[in-house]
């Protein structure tokens, strides 16, 4: 007879799968269902903040908790509390004060969150359809509309009644409106107040996603979380073997008492916006020097994308992704790691992302004997 024992290691890696693939197969009704932690009296299903970043971010359960999973199986609420602060960038445009999401809202910042920092004004010149340099509310709506056919939870919606989700507002009618156009739907949005908005609301899940990992209130996360913060958008087929690499921190006498800070958090997530320059960077240096050192590394970082990392960082990149203890980034196992994260944060179809870092590549090559001297 054969026993079967399944660890709590093994039980959150199975669970991490599930959920990568509801958050990139199913239909968004399914996703906000099994990320939303909340059911009003009249059962209308309700997300925190926590729980549409999890819905969006591809996140594994902290290390120093002894949570499996993060959404909640059928029947299941509340099960515990949640151990993220407080949103006060959410409750700005929380009208009743519940601070809770509903499902339109939730379509809502999802299109939103598929827009990349660097596309802010292109963004908003597409919604200035008659290029006045501010935008009303019927012009807004049209480009949502647009939008969401770009975007993978966006363009699946049915209004919840695919899954009889109960829904009390149509995805038409919700989200921010009142807040970027008043209560009568007249006022105008200007560029300036949309640039800051999207980038307040990146600046969010990036935050939440933190205090996710920071499950004791520290301040602070292990370097195991941030390891973990960095794999978790892999590749599924890929995932057990950097996972694997994550428990080698464990062993790391140098490496596995450190802990990371917000700031260095949020310039590892900069470092990932500039993916193409920092691309470019890398593969230049590999075609002239071959291998790639954490000197090099931080140099490109900071030379090429104006990135300055500190050192338990960079240590945490090649602890991570040095596949053969040489000293050398395997750069490209690290550079998709950091493309599918752009690309599940903007929504886009798994072709279309590889199809975006392969293109990336092709001009890296294409361009190295003209940027070889960046890292010289």
């Amino acid at each position: 007879m054969v026993l079967f024992v399944d660890s709590d290691a093994r039980r959150k890696k199975v669970f991490f799968k599930y959920e990568k693939r509801i958050r990139t197969q199913s239909p968004p009704e399914k996703v906000f269902e099994y990320f939303a932690s909340v059911k009003s009296p009249s059962g209308e299903v309700f997300m925190t903040p926590a729980d549409l970043m999890r819905a969006v971010v591809p996140v594994f359960p902290p290390s120093e908790s002894d949570r499996i999973r993060e959404g909640f199986l059928g029947g299941e609420r509340l099960p515990g509390e949640l151990n993220c602060v407080p949103s006060e960038f959410f409750m700005l445009f929380d009208l009743n004060s519940d601070g809770l999401i509903s499902f339109a809202e939730y379509i809502f910042f999802v299109t939103l969150l598929s827009i990349p920092e660097s596309s802010f004004s292109v963004a908003f010149k597409m919604f200035d359809l008659d290029n006045s340099g501010e935008i009303d509310k019927e012009e807004f709506k049209k480009v949502m509309t647009l939008m969401r056919t770009h975007n993978r939870q966006g363009a699946r919606h049915r209004d919840g009644r695919r899954t009889g989700l109960k829904v009390t507002t149509s995805v038409e009618d919700g989200g921010l409106l009142e807040y970027f156009f008043g209560k009568d739907g007249k006022e105008c949005l200007q560029h300036e107040k949309f640039v800051q908005f999207l980038r307040d609301l990146h600046h969010e899940m990036l935050r939440l996603e933190f205090a996710h990992y920071d499950y004791k209130s520290q301040g602070t996360i292990s370097t195991k979380d941030f390891a973990l913060s960095m794999v978790a958008s892999a590749d599924i087929r890929h995932i057990d073997k950097l996972l694997d690499r994550v428990d080698r921190v464990d062993d790391e006498p140098h490496l596995k008492d450190k802990r990371i800070t917000f700031e260095e958090f949020q310039d590892f997530a900069e470092l990932r916006k500039r993916l193409r320059p920092l691309s470019l960077a890398i593969f230049s240096h590999g075609e002239v020097n071959g291998q790639l050192t954490k000197s090099d590394f931080r140099r490109a970082a900071y030379q090429v994308c104006g990135i300055s990392l500190t050192e338990r960082v960079i240590d945490m990149i090649y602890c991570i992704f040095d596949t053969n203890c040489d000293g050398s980034l395997s750069s490209e196992e690290f550079l998709r790691v950091l493309q599918r994260r752009e690309g599940d944060a903007r929504g886009l179809p798994r072709e279309a992302g590889l199809m975006e870092l392969f293109s990336c590549w092709l001009e890296c090559t294409n361009n190295c004997s003209y940027s070889k001297h960046i890292l010289l």
